[in-house]
């Protein structure tokens, strides 16, 4: 579950980490006109709050030098449209007299067997064109150790008091994201200031869904979000489905999040795009637990066709196979289905499927052939 940035620079603030004193607006043309009265220096960002990447790149962080401006780029921010989502609040921040841009992040890495910081000399939004970063394995929080990290970091950076400063900032990043249930902290960038101060201007914090049974803040935060979703997707979020946006055609139905990013890697490789990342593996069984997901997808119009994609051990594929039969007779949306299931009795599936006119490929491989082919015509 990914934090607003301001939401984010809250949370970091609270662990010790220097951020910019900032001005939440909300989404409220009354609360834009009131705010201007409170910025005393110029000039200043303003900041689209949205959960999709790439803002800066969109346009979503502006610069102002005057009220009039600022209030003029809000009005615009408010109006456009990121990765399907309009900005819920604005955040308005001095802008900062940036020496020198870095990327500084904690993740969960499952090669670390817990947590992972990851460092960059170069930082910002061209953080790609950049020399690699720089990785250290942490593993659980309490194993931070800083000279092992200031080892990582000796061929990287050749400041030493800023590698000194930035290892005492991760092995916070670190401490917060284990106090907090973070999957996530990264900082892009993480600004150097003409006195060599660090300040964080920009945060992105992801925090872990799962954690919602012992973490109350989570899980205020998801009835939230399902409060904010529509119909189609709150219930495919009351099924504790997971689901992603994107911008291709093809929408994929799947079970398990390594099979879903398989199949959505394979459709990509055989020239098609995906329109979602949609793991249903929570109820893989149930037409209860399928329903919502083919009418979220079928009510989407960029969706040309769906692909189901489901395989498992415990599973029974008979057991979904007949729940494909039941709701594919209770659809009222012609976009073609093309299937791939495959685990247990799966040898029971074809004739389920040929009940309704369909048949069940053998390989992934043919599955995402057939859809990529069928997405394709009918662009």
């Amino acid at each position: 579950m990914m934090m607003l940035e301001y939401q984010g620079k809250q949370l970091l603030r609270s662990a010790g980490v220097n951020v910019p004193d900032g001005i939440v607006v909300p989404r409220n043309g009354r609360a834009v006109e009131k705010i201007a009265d409170r910025v005393e220096h110029y000039p200043v960002a303003v900041k689209a709050q949205v959960a999709s990447g790439s803002r800066g790149k969109r346009g979503g962080v502006l610069r102002t030098e005057t009220p009039q401006a600022m209030v003029a780029c809000a009005r615009q921010l408010f109006d456009t449209v990121f990765g399907e989502e309009r900005p819920r609040a604005l955040l308005i921040e001095p802008w900062l007299a940036i020496e020198r841009e870095l990327y500084l992040s904690v993740t969960v890495d499952g090669r670390a067997d817990g947590y992972a910081v990851i460092y960059a000399p170069k930082g910002g939004i061209d953080i790609e064109d950049g020399p690699p970063p720089v990785r250290y394995g942490v593993g659980a929080a309490q194993r931070f150790r800083a000279h092992e990290l200031r080892h990582a970091l000796a061929g990287a950076e050749s400041d030493y008091q800023l590698r000194e400063k930035v290892v005492a900032l991760a092995q916070r990043l670190v401490r917060a994201a284990a106090a907090h249930d973070c999957t996530t902290i990264e900082i892009n960038p993480l600004a150097v200031l003409a006195g060599g101060e660090l300040v964080a201007a920009d945060a992105k914090v992801v925090r872990d869904e799962w954690a919602a049974f012992r973490n109350e803040q989570i899980r205020a935060a998801r009835e939230e979000a399902k409060r904010r979703a529509g119909k189609l997707l709150r219930g495919c979020l009351d099924m504790q489905h997971m689901y992603v946006r994107l911008d291709g055609d093809i929408g994929l139905i799947s079970g398990g999040a390594g099979m879903t990013m398989a199949a959505m890697d394979m459709i990509a490789e055989f020239g098609g795009r995906p329109a979602c990342f949609l793991d249903c593996s929570p109820g893989p069984t149930s037409t209860r637990g399928y329903r919502p997901a083919f009418a979220l997808l079928d009510a989407d119009p960029q969706v040309k066709v769906i692909l189901v994609s489901v395989f498992g051990g415990g599973t029974q594929m008979q057991r979904v196979a007949n729940s494909m039969k039941e709701i594919m007779r209770e659809r009222k949306s012609a976009k073609p289905v093309v299937f791939r299931l495959d685990g247990t009795n799966v040898d029971q599936v074809p004739a389920i499927l040929g009940g309704f006119g369909a048949r069940n490929h053998d390989r992934l491989e043919d599955a995402v052939a057939e859809a990529v082919r069928l997405a394709k015509g009918a662009r």
